[in-house]
């Protein structure tokens, strides 16, 4: 609940912004050496090879997101071969790789040397750098940035959308933000039926937490226009048929593999159309687990 405590933290509503977030902001020296010692340290536990091979055998369930993005690419540009993309963050690059098939120009940053590594031996042109330095990037900007799960990891996500604006973006560009859409109400039911002690927050790692209506709120105020928004499959309603996931790994790979199939036979039987459809329903209600959002710099 905004307004509750998480360890030595305040869930609070930002003053300027309006979106939710930890209280007090981590000084930079408290976040690096945060993800030196714990994040990046467990961290590199899972992202290797492994965790590479978990997101290969998701193949079907991460294309279908990739697809959700094309399908906006294309509404906006009217094409996606020979558009030119940077993805902040792009983890061991599965995007990348989507998107460089579709013929579209790709390159971003990540900060794992795993990360960049794996990319680079696909002949990916990527740069290993911090997730807020683009001047990695130099001078080139870009038709399409994708910042994909990384906007609730920052101190300042204001900062970073105004830069991504100013140093990234071309004038008549689209920026694509996907973060996990938290406090709603799925959540929210689900965790005061079975005490589920909020458990989606998660400070430092996530300093802030997002719905579509604050996202969406947060970007209009950093200059863009809201070309789209979506949500993905409101996972979080599986609890409320009484399958209490959390902490239950097996469980949760189930609801997983029930919500890839509800997919793949959506598009199988071609509902795509229906299901983009729902997701956006789903968005309008600030439902759904993670939100997506397609801006344009504003006027354009």
């Amino acid at each position: 609940m905004i307004g509750c405590t998480k360890g030595k933290y305040k869930i609070i509503q930002d003053p300027v912004y309006g979106y939710t977030r930890i209280d007090p902001i981590p000084t930079k020296e408290e976040l690096d050496k945060f993800y030196t010692e714990d994040f990046y340290s467990s961290r590199y536990k899972c992202f290797n090879d492994a965790s590479r091979q978990v997101q290969e055998e998701e193949k079907d369930f991460f294309d279908c997101r990739w697809e959700f993005i094309c399908n906006w690419l294309i509404k906006h540009f009217g094409k996606l071969e020979g558009l030119s993309l940077f993805d902040v963050g792009f983890g061991f690059a599965q995007a990348l790789l989507y998107l460089h098939q579709k013929g579209m120009i790709v390159s971003g940053l990540e900060p794992s040397p795993e990360g960049v590594k794996y990319a680079k031996s696909k002949g990916l042109d990527v740069y290993q750098a911090d997730i807020s330095d683009f001047s990695c990037a130099g001078s080139k900007k870009f038709d399409v940035v994708l910042l994909l799960g990384v906007l609730e990891h920052l101190a300042y996500p204001a900062e970073a959308l105004l830069n991504i604006k100013k140093k990234l973006l071309k004038p008549d560009g689209l920026l694509v933000v996907d973060v996990p859409n938290e406090f709603n109400d799925f959540q929210l039911v689900a965790n005061e039926e079975f005490q589920l002690n909020e458990w989606w927050l998660c400070p430092p790692c996530h300093i802030n937490y997002f719905s579509a209506s604050s996202l969406k709120s947060l970007i209009k105020q950093c200059g863009y226009d809201i070309f789209g928004c979506e949500s993905s499959f409101p996972i979080d309603m599986f609890m409320l048929f009484g399958d209490k996931y959390v902490g239950d790994e097996k469980l949760a790979k189930i609801c997983h593999e029930k919500r890839v199939k509800f997919e793949l036979l959506m598009k199988k039987h071609g509902k795509e159309e229906k299901l983009l459809k729902l997701y956006k329903a789903f968005a309008e209600l600030d439902l759904g687990r993670h939100v997506v959002v397609y801006a344009k710099p504003k006027g354009k």
